[in-house]
């Protein structure tokens, strides 16, 4: 088990919480010492297996889900749900909290040596194991991510504001550096896939050729596009400094409603761009007013700034041409 993380400005943790997120701070610390290392820790981003939804596992996907279990096992934690497992675990029987995990995100980027990330979302839990998980995301206590760059830091939301702690990698300490993050209003980025563009359907393809269009278009203004491919680092940009992010549904068999999970990816960084002033929806209706129909469940997902979050749902009201 890894050796407790010590949390700087823990007043802002609900006690309760406290002992959670200190063991997800221990294990991420962990984990941002392995990614470290890179080729010297080993084949991390060999592929190993695929998980329940066909996705391809890599060597830490599956060791930091290990790793994870295995100290949330002693905390508050009753049951444990991971994108990387097809069945919630039960872990402490007298425990108060469900967890839900994707404890390695953006595992594709590990090999070229991009930010990846772990991402969390907390609910009280109920007797029924899966009904702990599959409700209105706005029941959420707690959700996050730890990005494992240039830094590691701790993203954090408990209802109250969106919060980063910065890992000291001299101490090991979680210091608290930002208090509230705030998505900015006014941004000239949008991240999306545009290799998909094809698939998309024409209210998406009609926003992103907008865009493109630049000081000569609708928005009359010139954008940038970004695509990392990993949902953390999508999200600490856009909290950072900006931006509208977009993984729309599209044509392709399995993709209709997007790649990206309810429970363990969409759900907390819902959460999180809420409390910052942001706003998160499919691409019409609010990600938090919504609950998964099962836990592996997908959905299109669309967030950043309130205003072009709004806008991008504009354009699926428009009558089809």
């Amino acid at each position: 088990m890894a050796e407790a993380a010590e949390i700087i400005s823990s007043d802002r943790i609900p006690a309760g919480l406290l002992p959670v997120v200190s063991a997800l701070c221990a294990v991420s610390r962990d984990v941002a010492r392995i990614i470290a290392k890179g080729p010297l820790a080993g084949a991390l981003g060999a592929g190993v297996g695929e998980n329940t939804d066909g996705d391809q596992q890599k060597a830490l996907d599956v060791m930091a889900d290990e790793m994870f279990m295995a100290s949330l096992g002693a905390t508050d934690i009753r049951f444990y749900a991971s994108e990387e497992q097809e069945h919630v675990e039960e872990l402490n029987p007298a425990g108060r909290y469900a967890l839900a995990i994707d404890p390695l995100d953006g595992s594709s980027n590990i090999d070229v040596n991009v930010s990846v990330g772990t991402i969390f979302s907390i609910f009280e839990a109920v007797d029924d194991a899966e009904a702990s998980f599959l409700r209105k995301a706005r029941e959420q206590i707690a959700g996050g991510y730890v990005i494992y760059g240039p830094a590691t830091a701790l993203v954090v939301t408990f209802g109250d504001g969106t919060m980063m702690f910065t890992l000291d990698p001299e101490s090991g300490r979680f210091i608290l550096t930002e208090d509230r993050m705030r998505v900015r209003d006014t941004t000239n980025e949008f991240a999306i896939n545009a290799s998909n563009y094809r698939h998309w359907s024409k209210p998406v393809r009609a926003y992103i050729d907008d865009c493109l269009a630049g000081v000569t278009g609708p928005r009359d203004r010139n954008y940038n596009m970004r695509w990392v491919a990993s949902l953390v680092a999508e999200a600490h940009r856009i909290l950072s400094r900006g931006g509208v992010f977009l993984y729309p549904g599209d044509a392709r068999p399995g993709y209709e409603n997007g790649r990206l999970r309810m429970v363990y990816e969409c759900a907390p960084i819902a959460f999180l761009i809420e409390q910052a002033g942001g706003k998160a929806t499919d691409g019409h209706d609010p990600i938090l007013d919504q609950g998964a129909g099962a836990l592996h469940a997908r959905t299109p997902f669309v967030f950043g700034p309130s205003e072009m979050v709004d806008r991008v749902a504009t354009y699926h009201d428009l009558p089809e041409q």
